[in-house]
């Protein structure tokens, strides 16, 4: 636990995406799917050529797809069943692990004085993150959801998270306007922001994530890229991010202490540390002087 030092911006956010960059695969090719007797190949495939058919918003149409899949084989698959599903996820090696590391790391590192958050920006589905074994390390989980009838059966999406969409949650953050209904558009100076960018780091794994790599950075933030072990296709991907300047690091999906990962993570944290320190120091000799700002 943070200890309060006059200073109210004392705290650093890691935002994550889901699929591809804590697990391997998709929520879906765990959970929903093989319910179904699918598999994921085969459903990608066909929201892909109904994308290409129709023009629509890939999340929206693989959103509708699973639900015309439900209806056809004739399940039941409610709110609770998707939860209880999500015990089949698997994670990369260390994710269990990994944020009790990140808090102990932060704490040691600012002497107590800073307060580390862990998020999820996901365009997958919240009735399945609801279930997963790490959901209390983070302090709020954002994803697409279902309005679900009186039979408890999912009918159409009522929150949809594409690509774009989630930048918004990265402002909801930085705002401390954390819940649906609270409204980010007005002006809030810099300032009064409870997180500012330069406190924030967003982790993902592919080109899906470009727009919040790009609004984090572009406002003084660090990205960073997973990819597959060995997989020289998620390589790629990665590269072409750094040559786009969306990244400050790659490094394998592997979250075990004293790999790559974690140590490029470190360097990160250490720099949003030392700007936090300075930050503290300057509000100390501002109140010193009697100098308000």
């Amino acid at each position: 636990m943070a200890r309060k030092t006059g200073y109210h911006r004392a705290t650093l956010a890691i935002v994550y995406d889901f699929d591809g960059t804590l697990t391997p695969q998709p929520m879906q090719e765990y959970t929903v799917l093989p319910q179904l007797g699918i598999s994921g190949e085969a459903f990608w495939a066909e929201v892909n050529a109904e994308v290409a058919r129709t023009g629509g918003d890939a999340i929206l149409t693989y959103m509708r797809l699973l639900v015309e899949q439900i209806e056809a084989n004739k399940a039941h698959l409610s709110r609770e069943d998707l939860r209880r599903l999500a015990a089949g996820i698997e994670y990369y090696p260390g994710v269990e692990s990994w944020f009790e590391r990140v808090n102990a790391y932060v704490d040691e590192h600012s002497g107590g004085t800073v307060q580390t958050r862990h998020y999820i920006v996901s365009a997958g589905l919240s009735e399945i993150l609801e279930g997963i074994s790490i959901k209390d390390h983070f302090s709020r989980i954002y994803a697409s959801q279902y309005y679900f009838d009186h039979h408890e059966a999912a009918r159409f999406p009522t929150v949809v998270i594409n690509d774009t969409a989630k930048t918004q949650y990265l402002f909801r953050i930085n705002k401390g306007r954390e819940q649906q209904l609270e409204t980010i558009n007005e002006y809030m100076p810099e300032g009064e922001r409870p997180i500012p960018f330069q406190h924030m780091l967003y982790v993902g794994d592919g080109l899906t994530d470009v727009p919040c790599m790009t609004v984090v950075k572009n406002y003084g933030g660090f990205a960073v890229a997973v990819h597959k072990p060995r997989s020289e296709d998620s390589i790629a991907v990665c590269q072409r991010l750094v040559a786009a300047n969306r990244i400050d690091f790659y490094a394998p999906a592997d979250y075990r202490a004293g790999k790559q990962l974690e140590r490029r993570i470190h360097k990160i944290l250490d720099l949003i540390l030392a700007r936090i320190s300075f930050e503290q120091e300057r509000h100390r000799f501002l109140q010193e002087i009697g100098h308000d700002g």
